[in-house]
């Protein structure tokens, strides 16, 4: 059973503020392990559910469940959980919750709702989330592409950097031009990550590739999108990338006849023939492991207890490629597929050269988990600067 809470806030934005009044409209009419941390620990916040009552499950969402990508995720493995559970729980969601101070308000109301598993999706909810955890220690929370946990709060990603080396690796292949395009949203590690990532699978195409980068700073706004798109088209970039949530970067390579990828969801059917692939994110293992565990008692969280899944865990993968892609690009991105899932295959292995040329990763060195969450640089090959982020 879900519960939907309408809400009329902004989107994902670090620079978008939502009125108060916006803020309190929550009506109920109605979203570095292998294993989820602490799956199998000692129970706390709040131990076993209940047989007499349903465990409630919300989710706070930073943006549209339409958006096609980011949020459109997150709410499908939302579906999954209540295919796979049941009556045993009652989910609920609130879109558009921005990346501000109302969020605040979003979870402790959430909190007042009965909710005691209560996952928020977007990196911005970070210190709101653990003021009202330190206020609510029976409900557990979880909170995505965060860096900080609390003794009922902990934190879960999913290594997208695996996806857009992917399509990286497709990228290479296609261009004609020699100049790929991404459109970024916010320059925290996890977005640069991405777009070096996405750099070093094209390079391991087609050496010669250069990568150009427009930053529109912020998660979902289409217009901004298209237009940053339209900026990197006209560089000559003539196939694109994005790190943000709409298909509007999709579209635009639609209309101008160049080629791009999907983000976090399948959206091939945004653009047919410009989808050269779509890098997808499948949040239901995760969310599905977490549930049981809470279900279970087994639930817990605390300092250092964060997951980040991958192709090994079922989280991410390259699907819907174009057929103009040739058979023996899509046999190099199931080698890289199959090489992520068994350990036999790292992106991140040296030599890695910086943009200024200098090492950042000796030959045969391969990253840790605390290099790859730290990037605040550009690989070799990407043009720019990386403009001061969070």
């Amino acid at each position: 059973m879900s519960v939907r809470y309408p809400r009329s806030m902004l989107r994902r934005s670090l620079l978008i503020a939502a009125s108060a009044a916006a803020a309190l409209a929550l009506g109920a009419c109605g979203k570095k392990d292998d294993a989820p941390a602490g799956a199998a620990s000692a129970p706390q916040a709040g131990g076993a559910a209940s047989d007499a009552a349903p465990l409630k499950v919300a989710f706070a969402y930073v943006g549209p469940v339409g958006d096609g990508g980011w949020t459109f995720a997150h709410d499908n493995a939302r579906k999954k959980l209540e295919q796979t559970f049941g009556s045993r729980i009652q989910t609920s969601f609130v879109e558009k919750v921005p990346e501000a101070a109302d969020a605040e308000r979003v979870f402790r109301d959430l909190v007042q709702q009965g909710n005691t598993l209560v996952f928020g999706t977007t990196f911005g909810y970070m210190a709101p989330m653990l003021k009202v955890a330190a206020d609510s220690p029976q409900v557990r929370f979880e909170h995505a592409t965060g860096y900080k946990q609390a003794a009922n709060l902990r934190s879960y990603d999913a290594r997208t950097y695996e996806g857009a080396y992917m399509a990286g690796v497709v990228a290479g292949a296609m261009t004609k031009t020699g100049t790929l395009g991404v459109v970024g949203s916010i320059p925290i590690p996890e977005v640069i990550r991405n777009i070096n990532s996405f750099t070093l699978g094209a390079q391991s195409s087609n050496p010669k590739v250069t990568v150009k980068v427009v930053w529109v700073n912020e998660w979902f706004n289409p217009p901004q999108e298209t237009n940053a798109a339209q900026t990197l088209i006209n560089a000559g970039a003539d196939v694109l990338m994005q790190n943000t949530d709409s298909s509007a970067v999709l579209q635009t390579a639609e209309k101008n006849g160049k080629y791009a990828f999907g983000w976090d969801s399948d959206m091939s059917s945004y653009g047919p023939k410009a989808h050269l692939g779509s890098a997808v994110i499948d949040w239901s293992p995760y969310y599905i492991a977490s549930v049981q565990a809470a279900l279970d008692g087994t639930w817990s969280a605390g300092p250092g207890k964060h997951s980040w899944w991958g192709v090994k865990e079922g989280a991410i993968d390259l699907v819907a490629l174009n057929a103009a892609v040739p058979a023996e690009v899509k046999a190099r991105v199931d080698q890289v597929k199959a090489g992520l899932k068994d350990g036999s295959f790292v992106i991140w292995k040296g030599p890695i050269a910086g943009q200024d040329g200098k090492e950042v990763l000796a030959k045969d060195a391969v990253a840790d988990d605390a290099f790859l969450q730290n990037i605040r640089f550009y690989v070799k090959g990407v043009e720019g600067q990386v403009p001061a982020g969070k």
